[in-house]
């Protein structure tokens, strides 16, 4: 035989017929293989002609003549040719489609899978009948039905492959199998007939995808909804290859036969425990098992370990029963580590039962939680959180105004030397630090919804977005035109970084000083409106209000090719958002407060850069304000223009402070020694007097009159 042809076919001359059996290129290689012992069987003749190996059997009347052909055709219909299809499917579920699955079945059980891809097609006008998902199904192995489920993970049984919620498209679109990898369908792939094994074009009451069917070499379109009920019905293969819909029957054979499983279960009677309650779960099989079944149980999952609770994992269901119960001891320990999530996941069960759920999540609340000094933005505090901005910061702004100003700033905040970009995921560590709760260190404090939320709550994943947070930005990423790379998905800690400078508008994506923490439903809300069209939730006290300003005042200066604008320019307008005058009062009535002010120092120990307007906020006047044109400088300078006259009194002081001037004042700002505004008042005469509400030590007020004159004074609080 020429070893250099390729064999697709093999004919066997038996019986006195003729049976061809179609070869795939790794059949081919194993024919080439035992082509040599082939050679030495004296009644056995081959040769190869194209790509079609025939082999003549001697009609030799011998029970191992009978024997031989026998097995070579069995060899070459059970091992070289077993089929694989896509023997069900339900892409419409109700709600949020999180009961979807793919069921494959091929003509021998437990069959591996190697060698196949699952790859799902777009038919949208928008899809172009490409790939949008590709599934490796290198490892997996059906069952002894010969049954291979592909499920989200509420699907009952469990799947053998878990996917994500809502993955599934409602068509029209398809599934189809092929011989190949993950790595030869990248998204946007054309669908192909090239070294496809099965394929199904599906829809929910939609026109047929023609275009989508001829790529795939098909001619008919199945609609899940033919009954009127696609939320409730699957798509399932007859015996005779047609298709027919009904109520889904994942995990089993869809006419009922094959061998039935015992199914198993577990439940706990909360999803929510605290450290040093006891956890009973309960198992229970579909059916009494006639004898003992035993397996095992792990509860480990990410920092919730065997030092979090003592428990026997070895469960027995006893003979004539179908329930146990195990009691899960959680350690009520010291360390505040928290709040963590126990994931109760079966082993290896017993052959004949199966998962009918698995891998359940039961919340454990770490009761040592820390509490800080400083208040939420709805009771903010403003003299317990220090700027730990180097000596020195804002020095360069001295005594500039107008677009020098504005670019002296961005030579700080933006300086390739010094500031640091962190990833799209990186993110999530930095929000959860940043934006903490006061009240509980196992909380994030939302932005908009003025509440808190548990740090485990972040939506990690598409479907349903109720109850969780994810990463808010401020200025929308269409409006800004922001970008990523899929490096920005990787989490690589603070001291991982790459260099970035005004110009790098991909880095505006994730920066953390124009990201927050935000209830998911609130995000998707406020989508891209500008600020103003958007003034957040009803029955809320705008405390997020000043926040948002300053975020978006300090992207306006960090990037290039992004503004804040007056009024509401289009949705769709990029480069600019509005509106600048909304933004102003924003900063104006809700100051910098505690809560901001440690924000910005965490978001320094990651991007080495910081967010002026919150350490100084007179600058946003000065760029933006009644201040423009004005030479900048620092509210704490002595070089100011001073009053002619102005006194303050008593000093020391406790709770009121009576201030006098021979001008008509405007603003009085209360800073810390370190620069933080702290309290800011308007008295629109030459005499007022104002509430003091301040912790015991120095401080330093400014008074600044309606021409712009100023002093200072120390401010002693006893």
């Amino acid at each position: 035989m020429n070893e250099s042809v390729k064999i697709n076919r093999i004919t066997i001359l038996t019986f006195g017929r003729f049976l061809t059996f179609n070869l795939t290129l790794e059949q081919g290689l194993i024919l080439q293989n035992i082509h040599t012992k082939l050679n030495k069987t004296p009644f056995t003749k081959y040769f190869c002609i194209s790509s079609i190996y025939i082999v003549f059997l001697h009609n030799i009347h011998s029970y191992f003549m009978r024997f031989l052909s026998l097995l070579l055709i069995l060899f070459f219909t059970a091992n070289l040719h077993a089929q694989l299809v896509i023997n069900e499917i339900d892409v419409d579920s109700p709600s949020t489609d999180t009961m979807e699955f793919i069921e494959l079945l091929t003509d021998t059980p437990e069959q591996s899978l190697n060698g196949f891809v699952l790859v799902l097609f777009n038919g949208s006008n928008s899809g172009g009948d490409s790939s949008y998902f590709a599934l490796d199904l290198d490892g997996l192995t059906s069952d002894v039905n010969g049954v291979l489920l592909i499920a989200n993970q509420m699907v009952s049984p469990v799947g053998d492959f878990i996917l994500f919620d809502n993955t599934l498209q409602n068509g029209a679109d398809a599934i189809a199998v092929y011989q190949g990898n993950e790595s030869d369908f990248p998204d946007g792939t054309l669908a192909t007939t090239g070294d496809l094994v099965d394929a199904i074009v599906y829809d929910t009451n939609d026109a047929d995808d023609t275009g989508l069917l001829a790529l795939l070499g098909l001619t008919e379109q199945i609609n899940e909804g033919a009954n009127g009920n696609s939320d409730t019905d699957s798509v399932q293969r007859a015996n005779d290859g047609s298709y027919f819909t009904g109520t889904p029957t994942p995990g089993a054979l869809n006419d009922g036969s094959g061998i039935l499983f015992n199914g198993i279960a577990y439940a706990a009677p909360q999803d929510t425990y605290n450290e040093g309650d006891t956890i009973p779960i309960t198992f229970t099989a579909q059916e009494v098992v006639p004898e003992d079944v035993t397996f095992e149980i792990t509860l480990a999952n990410g920092t919730f370990n065997v030092a979090d609770y003592t428990a026997d994992l070895q469960i027995t269901i006893p003979s004539g029963s179908n329930t146990s119960t195990v009691n899960v001891e959680l350690i009520d320990d010291s360390e505040d580590e928290g709040d963590e999530v126990m994931q109760i996941t079966f082993g290896l069960l017993p052959e004949g039962f199966n998962r009918l759920i698995d891998n359940l999540e039961i919340r454990i609340i770490d009761n040592d939680f820390t509490s800080a000094a400083w208040g939420t933005p709805l009771n903010p505090t403003f003299d317990q959180v220090e700027s730990t901005q180097p000596n020195g910061y804002y020095d360069p702004l001295e005594g500039l105004a107008d677009t020098e100003l504005r670019q002296a700033l961005q030579d700080i905040i933006a300086d390739p030397d010094v500031v640091r970009h962190q990833t799209y995921a990186d993110i999530i560590d930095i929000l959860k630090a940043a934006d903490q709760s006061p009240l509980n260190s196992n909380q994030v404090w939302l932005l908009y919804t003025e509440q808190q939320r548990p740090k485990l709550d972040f939506q990690t994943a598409g479907g349903s977005n109720v109850g969780l947070w994810n990463r808010e930005h401020t200025y929308p990423r269409s409006r800004g035109n922001f970008d990523d790379i899929d490096l920005d998905e990787f989490a690589d800690g603070p001291d991982i970084f790459v260099t970035t400078n005004a110009d790098s508008l991909r880095h505006a994506n994730s920066d953390a000083h124009g990201l927050r923490a935000t209830d998911g439903p609130e995000n998707s809300s406020r989508g891209n409106q500008d600020y103003g069209e958007y003034s957040g939730p009803d029955d809320t006290a705008g405390s997020w209000q000043g926040d948002v300003a300053r975020a978006i005042f300090f992207l306006s200066v960090r990037y290039n090719d992004i503004d804040v604008v007056s009024g509401n320019p289009t949705n769709s307008t990029v480069g600019l958002l509005g509106d600048l005058d909304v933004l102003l009062e924003w900063h104006q009535n809700d100051p910098p407060d505690d809560y901001e002010m440690n924000r910005n120092n965490t978001i320094y120990t990651w991007q080495f850069n910081r967010n002026p307007f919150i350490d100084q906020p007179d600058l946003a006047d000065f760029i933006w304000g009644d201040n423009v044109g004005e030479a900048y400088q620092n509210p704490l300078s002595t070089a100011n223009v001073e009053l002619q006259q102005s006194n303050i009194f008593p000093n020391p002081a406790s709770n009121n402070l009576q201030i006098t001037s021979t001008n008509i004042l405007n603003h009085v700002r209360i800073y810390s020694t370190t620069g933080q505004l702290i309290k800011e008042n308007f008295i629109p005469s030459t005499i007022g007097q104002i509430q003091l509400d301040l912790a015991a030590g120095i401080y330093v007020l400014q008074i600044i009159s309606l021409e712009g004159e100023r002093q200072i004074h120390k401010l002693i609080i006893n």
